[in-house]
Formats: structure tokens, sequence, C-alpha cells
């Protein structure tokens, strides 16, 4: 079933579809495989792959259902904006830090969620979006469609984040990862806003985040992060191919 997954990390590095989806279609194109071992094999060895294929089918969605709801890891994130950070905490509104893979296919819908919590808080966030990038990489190895999705939102400032950097500092270890701080620097919020990997829609993070930025309580402080490592060294291997 692994090999499913990374099928599913290359159809979704190329199209907006739901992991899920993109499962479908991975079985659909072994499937076409089956179809033309089918044509030299005889019925006993038919029979066998029918039920083998019926097998495999049952046991891959359910692996790839968990898949997208299993949530990354979060580290400890400050309470107070940490000293010794040369990003800009807003003196006036509320200020939004997003961290980010460049090459993370789940983060597509975080950055469409991001869009749209921005459009709906009416200029009253700050937002800055940090892609991790590897000391020693080029420039534009972080220069991905994700990053020219992330400037293209309106009022949200763009930069790298060598060697996870800021990400330590603020807590972050997953990407999609998601602090808000009131002007005064006090942590308002940490989390994920989407509801499952790849997935966009309402959720409960946006939803607290739009609450706080209208002066209401947002019921929950913390929320689940979907989404690649930003600290595991593997992710490089999957993603930079």
């Amino acid at each position: 079933m692994l090999s499913v997954i990374k099928i599913n990390y290359i159809l979704a590095s190329y199209t907006s579809l739901p992991f899920v989806v993109n499962a479908f279609l991975s079985y659909f194109l072994m499937a076409q495989l089956l179809l033309i071992f089918e044509k030299m094999s005889s019925f006993p060895i038919r029979t066998a792959i029918y039920v083998l294929w019926l097998m495999a089918i049952g046991t891959g969605i359910t692996v790839t259902l968990s898949f997208e709801n299993s949530s990354g890891s979060s580290g400890a994130a400050p309470g107070n904006w940490p000293a010794g950070t040369n990003l800009t905490l807003d003196s006036t509104r509320d200020t939004l830090i997003m961290f980010a893979h460049p090459r993370c296919p789940c983060t597509r819908a975080s950055l469409d969620e991001l869009n749209r919590l921005l459009a709906r808080c009416g200029g009253h966030v700050a937002a800055h979006v940090l892609f991790f990038k590897p000391s020693g990489f080029p420039v534009d190895w972080t220069r991905t469609d994700l990053w020219r999705s992330a400037a293209a939102i309106p009022g949200v400032t763009v930069q790298d984040d060598v060697d996870d950097a800021f990400a330590r500092k603020f807590g972050a270890e997953t990407s999609g990862y998601v602090l808000l701080f009131n002007p005064r620097g006090q942590l308002l919020f940490r989390g994920g806003i989407t509801g499952s990997r790849g997935h966009a829609g309402d959720n409960v993070g946006e939803s607290a985040i739009i609450s706080l930025g209208a002066g209401q309580s947002p019921g929950v402080e913390q929320t689940p992060v979907y989404g690649c490592s930003l600290l595991n060294p593997s992710t490089l291997a999957v993603t930079t191919k």
C-alpha cells in the first residue's frame, strides 16, 4: 500500500483533488496494469488476481483514509512572541504566522484556507508565510507553485525559513502550522486550518481565528495540523524527486 501512497503524492503534486480522490485514481491506474496481465493468464490465475485485488482495495482504502486523517506533530509553542526574532509583531492588529514546506501537496489546501480566512478578516490580521529551506539548497528550491500561491494572497509576507530557524522558535514541526498573536505578543491560537490532509473547507481552526478577529471567544485554542514534516530529513527524499 506504500506504493499507492507514493502515487497519490505524485498525483497531488499536479492536481488540486483531495488525497482520497487521488487514491482512487491510483487504484484505477494499477487496475489497467492488471487487465493487461489478465490477458496473458489462465482462469485460475485470473481468479486469484481478482480475489487479491479486492482485498487490496479494501485494505488500501482503509490505509488511505487513515493517512488522510492522521495529524502531524506540534512542538512547544511559546506563550508569548519569542525574543531574538527579526519577524515583525504588528503593534495594531493580530499577527498570523504559517509555516510551510514548499513541496508538500497537503499544504495547498492550507494556503487556500489562509486566503479565504484573511479575506473574511478584512485586513485585521498581519500574515506571514515562512517556507522551510535547507541551507545549501538553491533559492529556487522553495519557489514552487505553493510559494507563488502564498505570495498572491493579498497582504501576506512570504520568506524563507533557513534550516527551520524560525520554526524551532515557534514550535512548528508540520507544514501548515499556524500561530496567531495579539499586538501585545500573547499567543491566541496554534494549530492547523484544514479538517484533514489536503482537504479545504470549513474547519474548527479557521473558525477559531475568525472569531478571535471579531473579538469573540474562539471555542478552541489549539487544533491538529495536517501536512508534511518540517523536521524529518526523509521528507526531503520524498518531495525533491
